[in-house]
């Protein structure tokens, strides 16, 4: 099957539903997962329902290496080939570092960091193969990373970590595929209003936080430059007094 693809974690809500929705609008064909199998189910039938295109949900875990690489040859079999990757799917806990548990420290690197990694190594054949055929535009990796991940915040070390360790990720994969026309950023935001940063509304407004809107638009612009402009980090951090903070 011969048309533009984009394969998108976390794809059921959120900032990655309204990635995906931006790309359909554009007439990608798109790869959805998530975790809950019914959440990936509504958000495919509303895009189909809006844009016409293709999409293939399929339910994953992050932190399982055998279900990535069958999600990785789910959308291979279903689009032929992968023109952008989309790394939305994260997890956060608050916690000082004297009081984290080695639960709560696993698992966020299990799914903001082992995950991306090895999906990308699942996928960069895609990218490989759909780099070579388009001249112009190449193949993109996306990863939300995160504004702790560029200045640390107190009470989010191992988020933060996370989020630095994909960060530096996005840069050397960059360095070492961009020659063959593959590249990949990061998008740091600060707080985004999504279900994930509802346990800040005590203290800061959602009219306060970033869009999942504002996040898209920068996404959706990465996958417009050509193969020549690679973009390592875009930061966006929130109106008000201080620039480096969540």
């Amino acid at each position: 099957m011969n048309c533009r693809s984009a394969l998108i974690t976390g794809g059921s809500r959120g900032i990655g539903a309204e990635i995906a929705r931006r790309l359909a609008c554009e007439g990608y064909h798109l790869t959805l997962t998530a975790r809950t199998r019914s959440d990936l189910d509504t958000t495919a039938r509303q895009l189909r329902e809006v844009s016409g295109i293709d999409v293939n949900p399929v339910a994953a875990q992050m932190n399982d290496p055998a279900q990535l690489q069958q999600l990785v040859d789910s959308h291979n079999d279903r689009f032929g080939g992968m023109d952008v990757l989309v790394l939305s799917a994260g997890t956060g806990t608050a916690g000082t570092v004297a009081d984290m548990s080695d639960k709560t420290r696993e698992r966020m690197i299990d799914v903001n960091f082992r995950a991306p990694i090895t999906l990308i190594q699942k996928a960069l054949p895609l990218l490989r193969r759909t780099a070579e055929r388009n001249a112009e535009r190449g193949a993109k990796i996306i990863a939300l990373a995160s504004i702790t991940g560029v200045a640390g915040e107190a009470g989010l070390a191992a988020y933060g970590a996370s989020k630095a360790a994909l960060i530096s990720l996005c840069e050397t994969v960059s360095l070492e595929e961009s020659p063959r026309g593959v590249s990949a950023t990061a998008i740091s935001p600060g707080y985004v209003d999504t279900a994930m940063t509802a346990w800040k509304h005590d203290v800061l407004e959602p009219t306060a936080m970033l869009t999942t809107g504002d996040i898209a638009e920068l996404a959706l612009s990465v996958t417009r430059l050509s193969r020549n402009a690679v973009v390592p980090n875009i930061v966006i951090t929130r109106a008000g007094d201080q620039i480096w903070r969540a």
